[in-house]
């Protein structure tokens, strides 16, 4: 995620980052954020979210964003529009990054079985 929130803030004017343990530790507090706080907003926001058709998980997440640049020196995010644009290309990003080091990084159990008359399967 720390290089999702560094390429954002070089193709965003709103969001700033002042160097790569600012990125890193936006990245961690966005982690924190998304795992203990952004559930009980989802649920709290259900009614509204269904009507938006889930759109309103994009404000959620923008505010998510906005939570980590108070809490952060270092990395800064102007703006409500700013955070909303911002968190789709993070999530983007991040989703884009996971799937080159998930492919290549993992590893794959094959299990193979004699049969008789000389197969395998």
């Amino acid at each position: 995620m720390t290089g999702a929130v560094i390429i954002v803030s070089y193709m965003m004017d709103g969001i700033s980052v002042s160097g790569f343990f600012p990125a890193f530790f936006a990245a961690a507090v966005l982690g924190i954020l998304n795992a203990f706080l952004r559930p009980i907003l989802i649920i709290l926001t259900l009614p509204i979210n269904m009507l938006s058709f889930g759109l309103f998980t994009f404000v959620v997440n923008a505010l998510m964003l906005q939570m980590a640049s108070g809490i952060i020196s270092g990395f800064e995010v102007r703006g409500f529009w700013s955070a909303v644009f911002g968190s789709i290309l993070i999530s983007f990003f991040n989703w884009l990054l996971n799937s080159f080091i998930i492919e290549h990084g993992s590893l794959k159990y094959v299990d193979i079985k004699y049969r008789r008359g000389n197969r395998w399967e």
